[in-house]
């Protein structure tokens, strides 16, 4: 079967995406491993389906490089704002966009037909390490928490946005061994279902530099839900104010923690890398 497909990138979180309205898909775990290859497929952090939704505008579900199915990514929900919109399968400008971690709302600002940046409620950080999961039982949040990993003492921060994180904060990214120490992290007996790993140093009270190791992917450009839940963590330890300005290797992103609903706010740009036809 050949199916149109289109390659997206938030911040350079590049991901493959096809209109599942048009093209089902039967196998996504075998596709998003075919596809994600750099040398033998399109190229990608993963695969994203854009699906119709009994309770909302649009479904997404999207698969990781390695195969694995992810509960949610804010980079692949921004890009989906841009291309449901461009591609004519909406004309709101606010719609929702049903995930396995829940519903999000997406809100696209447009300019002459063109969406120039998204913003996506990613809702309420979950900190109970049984939901994150993290099994660290005796605490009620794992903030600023003494770790030994393989030799190295480290400050374990653990926040979920849908699929888990962990976040460590240092004084110089540049000393940061993100593969080995990400890769040690992400399979780290506490973690039962894996995490994402970031890495960052806090700039100011309004920004922040990261880098991100994603479960199933490895190292990213960019990981949206990644950049939140350090925003979350930062805060929580007192580094930061409110709305952060966060630089990964991929480009910037804006979020906010709305201290009165409790939602956490992304926004940033997404872009069309190029369009093609394969055989799958």
């Amino acid at each position: 079967m050949k199916i149109q497909f289109t390659k997206m990138q938030g911040a350079g979180n590049d991901y493959v995406y096809i209109n599942a309205f048009q093209y089902p898909i039967e196998r996504p775990e075998e596709a998003a491993i075919r596809l994600s290859n750099r040398h033998f497929g399109i190229g990608s952090d993963g695969l994203v389906l854009i699906m119709p939704s009994d309770t909302c505008d649009f479904r997404m579900r999207m698969f990781n490089a390695d195969g694995s199915e992810a509960q949610m990514c804010g980079n692949a929900s921004r890009c989906i704002g841009k291309y449901v919109y461009e591609k004519g399968l909406t004309d709101k400008t606010s719609f929702t966009l049903e995930t396995l971690s829940g519903v999000k709302h997406l809100s696209l600002t447009v300019q002459d037909k063109t969406v120039k940046e998204i913003e996506v409620d990613m809702g309420q950080p979950v900190m109970t390490p049984a939901e994150i999961p993290v099994l660290l039982p005796e605490v009620d949040e794992v903030i600023d928490y003494p770790i030994n990993i393989s030799g190295f003492p480290l400050h374990l921060n653990c926040v979920s946005m849908g699929n888990p994180h962990a976040i460590f904060f240092v004084h110089d990214l540049s000393e940061i061994d993100v593969h080995g120490l990400g890769r040690i992290v992400e399979h780290h007996p506490i973690f039962p279902e894996r995490t994402n790993v970031e890495f960052a140093q806090v700039l100011s009270r309004e920004e922040i530099r990261m880098r991100v190791w994603e479960r199933g992917s490895g190292e990213t450009m960019a990981c949206g839900t990644g950049a939140c839940a350090t925003v979350v963590a930062a805060i929580k330890n007192g580094f930061c104010n409110p709305k952060v300005l966060v630089h990964l290797p991929g480009g910037d992103l804006h979020i906010r923690w709305d201290q009165e609903s409790g939602s956490v706010l992304l926004s940033g740009p997404a872009e069309i890398v190029f369009e093609g036809e394969m055989e799958l």
